[in-house]
């Protein structure tokens, strides 16, 4: 991986991160893109670099993300799912991240629910966040394992089927990407280092470092406008993108045709 195809790759995770669409399935199609070997350190650096643009929520929601005891606990309880099944399935995620046809059928799957989900949960007012459901939207966060579905996507759903708001499910979606995602990063890059201590020497270090800050100066202006335009107009236009998306995907598996052009 070169430090142009690193930057190209921060920068759709940047932008996709926080938007439902899934941004580990748009690196991997970008990554095929580029032709770039889909070795350890490339999967590594696509989850590390997650962490990057999760850090923007910290910086734009720097006073609310300082709350009381009770709101961290929350955090905790939603983190708990993904943690306990992301430990026991990594083997099995890991392999996924191989597979263009996983990320093509979730991205379909996903924005045909995105097109109706709108509709599902119009009546929403808002509702406290409870113990009960930061658990269960921890729960359909599990669900974004499958590279494709969105983190993003799956937790926004998550908060919605609990009585939350699109803003206010959207919002409690990105504090918990905090410690699920420095929790995912930090766990890769101690396994990687412990089986293969040199993949993380010179300019992998560099890599990272570059993908982690471009990541997240994206991030912080994708955020910025997720909410504005999730606040007014919805999932729907995300949802016909990933349609889209997904069976240009598809129609190019089918043809037999090389995602890669470079």
């Amino acid at each position: 991986m070169t430090i142009l195809e690193a930057i190209l790759i921060a920068i759709v995770e940047g932008i996709t991160e926080f938007l439902p669409i899934s941004s580990t399935g748009h690196m991997i199609i970008v990554q095929h893109l580029l032709g770039v070997e889909n070795s350890d350190f490339v999967k590594a650096f696509t989850i590390n670099i997650q962490f990057g643009a999760i850090l923007s929520v910290v910086v734009l929601y720097f006073k609310r993300f300082f709350q009381t005891l009770d709101f961290y606990f929350k955090l905790f309880v939603g983190f708990l799912p993904a943690a306990i099944i992301g430990f026991a399935l990594n083997d099995y995620i890991d392999s996924l991240l191989e597979s263009v046809e996983v990320v093509a059928f979730s991205l379909l799957i996903g924005g045909v629910i995105l097109v109706f989900v709108d509709r599902w949960f119009m009546s929403n007012r808002g509702t406290p966040v409870t113990f009960r459901n930061a658990f269960v939207v921890g729960l359909f966060q599990c669900i974004a394992m499958i590279p494709g579905v969105s983190r993003s996507a799956a937790t926004i759903i998550g908060g919605m089927s609990q009585g939350m708001t699109r803003q206010q499910a959207a919002e409690f979606s990105f504090f918990l990407a905090v410690p699920t995602m420095f929790g995912a990063s930090a766990y890769k890059l101690l396994k990687g280092y412990k089986e293969t201590p040199d993949m993380f020497a010179g300019d992998h270090i560099t890599l990272l470092l570059i993908g982690n800050a471009v990541a997240f100066i994206v991030a912080m202006l994708a955020i910025r406008f997720f909410i504005g335009y999730l606040s007014r107009h919805g999932f729907r236009i995300f949802g016909w993108y990933r349609i889209v998306l997904g069976l240009v995907l598809l129609a190019l598996i089918a043809a037999n045709i090389p995602l890669t052009v470079a």
